[in-house]
Formats: C-alpha cells, structure tokens, sequence
C-alpha cells in the first residue's frame, strides 16, 4: 500500500517563501518519478513541476525561477521550496508520484497581497 502525505503549507504574505514536503510510505520505488500539482478554487489542477528517475526537473513558466523541487531518497521525501510568492500562487497544492499513479491528499498554500 502506498500512500503520500505531504505537509507545509500555509499562510504568507506575498514575496515570502514555503516548503512543501511529502513523504512516500510503501514502496520507495515509487519516488522515482515524482510531480507537484496544484488546483486554485474554480480552476483545473495544473502541473508545477516534476522530477524524474535521473533528477532532471521541469517547472511551468508560471514558476520557473521561483519554485525548486528536489527529494531525498533517504527519507522517502519529496520537496517543493517556494520563493518569492505570489497571490497567484494561492492553491491546493498535492504531490504525486507518477511512477506509481497515486496523489497526496494536499496541503493549502495561502498568499496574501
């Protein structure tokens, strides 16, 4: 059984920063390629960025320069730091390991103007 819980979120003032974790309990093999999405209210969820079996990383435009994604294989964790925030950047944010097809059950990131 796997399961992904991530935690972090909470409520900043706009160009403070987050980190965004989420822990991978079951197979650690399903860290091998993990993803951070996102779904604001009224909106589709939409891809953050991803991390792939060889470490390379994508972002979406929207966050590119801002956000950093990386994990630790050790602890089973995947990571989101988050600078620079924008109230734009407000929304549920959930992680997903793409390798096992299996969601987190998200963490509220709240920026405020």
């Amino acid at each position: 059984q796997v399961q992904l819980v991530e935690s972090g979120g909470g409520s900043v003032q706009a160009g403070g920063s987050l980190t965004l974790s989420c822990v991978v309990y079951g197979l650690p093999w399903c860290m091998s390629r993990m993803s951070w999405y996102r779904q604001a209210p009224g909106k589709e969820r939409e891809i953050v960025s991803g991390i792939g079996s060889d470490d390379t990383t994508t972002y979406a435009d929207s966050v590119k320069g801002r956000f950093t994604i990386s994990r630790d294989d050790t602890q089973s964790t995947l990571y989101l730091q988050m600078n620079s925030l924008k109230p734009e950047d407000t929304a549920m944010y959930y992680c997903k390991s793409d390798q096992c097809n299996r969601w987190g059950q998200g963490t509220q990131v709240t920026v405020s103007s």
